[in-house]
């Protein structure tokens, strides 16, 4: 799968879930896209009660033709969602977890 693919597939799940109102606090959530350097994250902002929030829900780089999932902080994760958009199991990365292509974890 080439790259262009790749990363208009990583859009539409990042911008997919950056459309969800989170359930608690005055907080947003933020598509954060670097095509040029291919990175891609959603980033939460905010303020629940007297708590600053703030961090990556979701980070995904792109390596040669992988997407590595450097970080998924979505509850029922993201994978489903790239592979439901085309991406071959086989390009999936969980680099968060040691040694895991989506292949050897489902």
């Amino acid at each position: 799968m080439d790259t262009t693919t790749l990363r208009t597939a990583i859009k539409q799940v990042i911008n997919h879930y950056a459309k969800l109102q989170p359930s608690h606090g005055d907080i947003r959530l933020e598509a954060v896209f670097d095509e040029t350097h291919d990175r891609y994250a959603l980033m939460q902002v905010g303020w629940n009660r007297d708590q600053r929030v703030r961090g990556n829900l979701i980070y995904i780089t792109i390596h040669n033709t992988t997407v590595n999932i450097e970080y998924d902080g979505i509850e029922q994760g993201i994978t489903q969602d790239l592979l439901e958009q085309g991406i071959p199991a086989e390009s999936i990365v969980h680099a968060f977890l040691s040694k895991s292509p989506v292949a050897m974890a489902m």
